[in-house]
């Protein structure tokens, strides 16, 4: 969400942001809000006029009662200004409700404009756009056949979605033996790569209430995404970074306390409506996943070198597990509304012959922060607004087609790299049923 300060002062600026993000639906937004801010300062300029009255005319009123009754010609003039006092009070009340009407109209127009991405966003419509900047190993193709993650699963009697289905219906799944042992190994991995990093580890609320919801997401996101507890203001998370920046709603950090840092494990839960829809044979897109996720709270000033610091962790991750990866840089059009500049993490699928998304780093300027209303009190003790950042340390689910695909070997075994073995009990190579 932007400061409506600068929107007030730079609308043009404002409304060409808009037009870069191919949302120029919203461009009458800008002007609405405008109308509605010039409204609600001529409302709170009439009510703060009008309570400095009423300090004046009651110390008036009661001079003049005093005086009536010495002089009873001056009651008439205690009851008017009596009079007086009372339809000041009676506007004071409409003038009040009227601000909190416009309150709410503007914070729900101002949630609904995009922030301002920064100038180093490729410009353009949709992911079609998204800029390859680097790539990390060297992608390659065996020559034997890769077959399709879920029929790799089966082959070690790995995974369940008949029985998932009959249980919760698609987008679900069960992941038994090897497979499953192969999914917390990843986790875990990834917990301890992030420690020592100099993240600190946190399991956080699985459930957020939903002013942390819309203080961490736009409400397309949260309609597209969030399920809802019924009968309780609870939401399921979608990612642990949600419940992680809510941690600081509402809070003061002292300037010393920054960078916040922390890693967390999560399940994550998603409707996943819209175009791509639940892949019923894979676990590729599914309603139910588990993550482990980064954040950053940080100064304002040192918001681009986290963003750039995080994806590659994700990068080291990875390639520490020999998977070929590239850094895809997202388009103005693919950046949800809060986010300033991101990029995605894409693994190479030697199956398909492309690159698929497996991470993605966010930096979100200070949306959330004002959002949430999480402020920093610096030296001079004046308090500012920090940047939060997040990124995808590894979810499993989608990591494991990544790791299966490019860690699969001839005879049909996984070959298990060495960061991974003492995870897996000291195994070197996985060796199928089937």
């Amino acid at each position: 969400m932007l400061d409506l300060k600068f929107v007030r002062d730079n609308p043009e600026a404002v409304k060409e942001n808009i037009k870069k993000k191919f949302q120029d639906q919203k461009l009458p937004l800008v002007d609405q809000v405008l109308e509605l801010d010039k409204e609600n300062r001529a409302v709170m300029a009439e009510a703060q006029e009008l309570r400095t009255q009423r300090n004046a005319l009651s110390k008036q009123v009661g001079m003049l009662m005093g005086q009536a009754k010495k002089d009873p010609s001056k009651l008439e003039e205690a009851e008017a200004a009596k009079a007086q006092v009372k339809a000041n009070a009676d506007r004071l009340s409409q003038l009040e409700q009227r601000e909190g009407e416009l309150a709410e109209q503007i914070r729900h127009i101002m949630l609904q404009i995009p922030n301002i991405i920064d100038p180093s966003v490729p410009i353009g419509p949709d992911d079609s756009c998204n800029v390859e900047v680097e790539r990390f190993g060297e992608p390659a193709v065996p020559d034997f056949e890769i077959p399709y993650h879920t029929e790799i699963m089966e082959r070690f009697d790995g995974i369940d979605m008949d029985a998932a289905g009959r249980v919760s219906g698609n987008g679900f799944y069960y992941l038994l033996g090897d497979i499953a042992r192969l999914h917390e190994a990843v986790l875990a991995y990834a917990r301890d790569f992030m420690i020592d990093k100099g993240f600190t580890f946190c399991v956080p609320p699985f459930m957020i209430h939903g002013n942390v919801v819309e203080g961490v997401m736009s409400q397309t996101d949260m309609d597209a995404m969030m399920y809802k507890i019924e009968g309780e203001d609870l939401y399921l998370i979608g990612t642990s970074e949600h419940s992680m920046i809510g941690r600081y709603i509402d809070q003061i950090l002292p300037e010393s306390a920054l960078p916040q840092t922390l890693t967390s494990y999560s399940p994550c839960f998603r409707k996943e409506k819209g175009a791509h829809g639940i892949e019923e044979r894979g676990v590729y897109r599914i309603h139910q996943f588990e993550k482990q996720e980064m954040i950053v709270v940080c100064k304002p000033e040192d918001s681009m070198k986290w963003y750039e610091q995080m994806w590659r962790y994700s990068v080291e991750l990875f390639r520490s597990m020999d998977i070929p990866v590239r850094q895809l840089e997202c388009c103005s059009g693919d950046l949800a509304d809060l986010k300033v500049k991101s990029c995605d993490i894409e693994a190479w699928s030697p199956r398909q012959k492309k690159y698929f998304e497996v991470c993605s780093c966010s930096n979100l300027g200070d949306a959330q922060a004002r959002r949430l209303k999480i402020r920093v009190k610096g030296a001079d003790g004046r308090t500012y607004l920090p940047h939060t950042l997040n990124n995808t340390v590894v979810a499993p689910p989608r990591m494991l087609i990544a790791f299966l695909e490019n860690n699969l070997q001839a005879d049909g075994s996984v070959k298990i790299p060495e960061v991974l073995r003492p995870y897996m009990g000291g195994k070197e190579v996985l060796v199928p049923k089937h």
